[in-house]
């Protein structure tokens, strides 16, 4: 069954990684543009994301803009000129989940129901399930092939171990974040912060 959701399920994280180093040059090179088209094609000149073939990188950067231009403008500033780097990977996490439904659904849906009931070991099983589920109610999802749905797993796996969501282990890892991060994620949307395993408008759990 197809809804009108379906759209929403973009699954074009499969390119990569959470590309934090790649991320703090695109947001420098935003700051003098201001406009991500034009920030996309700064990048393409910069030669940010060095890569051999002019295809990848350019699709590379493409989903790099995708994500962050997903982040507030307070986000964004924060990201550039006052965040660490925990702060730093918390906003792309942040900017992956606003920019993919499948990431967000799976943080809130998964990690955090994992985290809060102390089952903190995040199986490659607990994706495959996540994603049969919703595939049930998705064509274009139950259309995935499972050499793709494999490389999607590995992926996000990859993108959550480098956002320090989970560890090298595949165990879930108590989140982190600055005040001033969390005030400024949670005057946009309270609701952002329940991406964060552990952490919620209240604080830590």
């Amino acid at each position: 069954m197809t809804t009108e959701n379906d759209q929403h399920y973009k699954m074009s994280f499969v390119v990569g990684g959470l590309f934090l180093n790649e991320s703090i040059d695109v947001v420098n090179l935003h700051k003098s543009s201001e406009n991500w088209r034009a920030t996309l094609q700064m990048a393409l000149g910069e030669g940010v994301a060095s890569l051999p073939k002019a295809a990848s990188r350019r699709r590379i950067l493409r989903e790099i803009v995708n994500r962050l231009s997903k982040l507030k403008d307070a986000e964004l500033s924060f990201f550039a000129d006052m965040a660490d780097r925990a702060d730093q990977q918390a906003l792309l996490w942040l900017a992956v989940c606003r920019e993919y439904r499948f990431a967000r659904e799976f943080a809130t849906e998964v990690i955090r129901e994992r985290f809060l009931s102390l089952r903190c070991d995040l199986s490659f099983e607990s994706f495959d399930t996540f994603f049969a589920a919703k595939a049930e109610w998705s064509d274009p999802l139950a259309g995935i092939s499972p050499t793709t749905r494999s490389k999607l797993r590995q992926v996000f796996f990859r993108i959550m171990r480098e956002a320090g969501v989970i560890s090298q282990a595949n165990k879930i890892l108590a989140a982190y974040m600055s005040p001033q991060l969390k005030t400024i994620i949670g005057e946009h949307s309270r609701s952002d912060l329940l991406l964060f395993p552990g952490l919620n408008d209240g604080g830590i759990l």
